[in-house]
């Protein structure tokens, strides 16, 4: 019986309600397919600042290291914590543990309305795989004459040949295994040297995959084509930033970020993974009971997915349908009335059914 490691990191806000309920199911599954994942609770967040002066112990990081994949919740408590030091965790987990993939699947569910015009289920499916260890999100940046006329803010974006050409392969892997369809999201036309360093090394990697379908876009005209016409892309690989924006705007294409998975990919396995709901922190329903877990829930599949458990992945999203087809157990994001934990309780007892 293969028995894996995992590290529980719920965090702040609802992160702690919806990760309770992913591990409902996740275990649940886990069972179903006769394999066990033994998760390790780890009591860090924002609630933490005012007695310690910290969200994460000195040595989180060592902690981390002896777990194969990390479950997040979520970060953040802007009225009491500044943004930056409750989301410091997650940019330093991602960089110190070479998490250089990040993957955020955007799908039409069933029984999901999606705010465009005649969108069915299915019709909309993409990858957006973004860049995740360098780019704009790199800490390369200084802050000159603070509160002063002459104040002055400087912040490099650092990409690499070998940043950029791992993501494009593993892009071009990905593709490979879907719909054969890339596309690289791309702002040569004002980032004549960063941009312009991805779209040739797109054009290198084009001759090396003849097989894939590949075409760029601007980022603007992206962001207008998701709207316009999200059924037409596959994967859509590019940088730190523009895979943030690019990937919140295709999860509210497909009805709710309640529904929107990720995860942070070592695909080497050298450093653990972490595995995180698109969602943040929302702590203006925090204890309501309104968050939806299905985000979290569904980032338990993926996690599986990455651990070589794909019957139990397919056993949470099979659950997860079934729940949404029916429409009666479902949260006011998906105008619904039922609690957070009704939706968690209903889909582990679907996993528990199905064969």
């Amino acid at each position: 019986m293969s028995d894996y490691k995992a590290a529980l990191y719920p965090g702040d806000g609802i992160g702690p309600e919806v990760i309770r309920e992913a591990v409902k199911v996740v275990e649940a599954a886990m069972n179903k397919v006769g394999a066990k994942i033994t998760f390790k609770e780890l009591d860090w967040g924002c609630r933490n600042w005012k007695s310690s002066g910290k969200v994460v112990p000195d040595d989180y990081l060592t902690i981390l290291q002896d777990y194969e994949v990390i479950l997040l919740g979520a970060l953040g408590d802007p009225a009491n914590v500044p943004d930056p030091i409750a989301t410091a965790p997650i940019l330093e987990i991602r960089q110190t543990f070479d998490q250089f993939v990040n993957l955020r699947p955007a799908r039409l569910w069933p029984g999901v309305d999606s705010p465009l015009k005649d969108k069915k289920e299915g019709s909309i499916d993409l990858m957006v795989v973004r860049e995740n260890s360098e780019g704009e999100y790199f800490d390369s940046g200084a802050l000159f004459k603070k509160d002063t006329p002459g104040e002055t803010a400087i912040h490099t974006s650092i990409h690499t040949r070998k940043g950029v050409e791992r993501i494009m392969d593993y892009a071009f892997d990905l593709a490979r295994k879907r719909r054969k369809k890339l596309t690289l999201g791309t702002k040569s036309n004002a980032l004549r040297t960063t941009m312009v360093m991805w779209d040739r090394i797109l054009v290198e990697k084009m001759e090396q995959n003849p097989d894939i379908q590949t075409d760029k876009c601007y980022v603007d005209s992206l962001c207008m084509n998701f709207v316009l016409m999200p059924e037409v892309y596959d994967v859509v690989v590019t940088t730190n930033l523009f895979g943030d924006i690019l990937s919140d705007l295709a999860g509210a294409v497909v009805g709710s970020l309640g529904v929107n998975p990720s995860a942070n990919l070592n695909p080497t396995r050298k450093y653990p993974s972490l595995f995180e709901p698109v969602h943040g922190s929302a702590p203006d329903i925090a204890g309501t009971g309104k968050a939806n877990p299905i985000a979290a829930i569904l980032t338990g599949a993926m996690m599986y997915d990455f651990l070589g458990e794909p019957d139990a992945a397919a056993l949470i999203r099979r659950a997860v349908r079934e729940n949404l087809i029916e429409g009666k157990v479902r949260t006011p994001d998906l105008k619904g009335t039922a609690t957070t934990t009704q939706v968690g309780d209903d889909i582990a007892a679907r996993v528990e059914k199905l064969s």
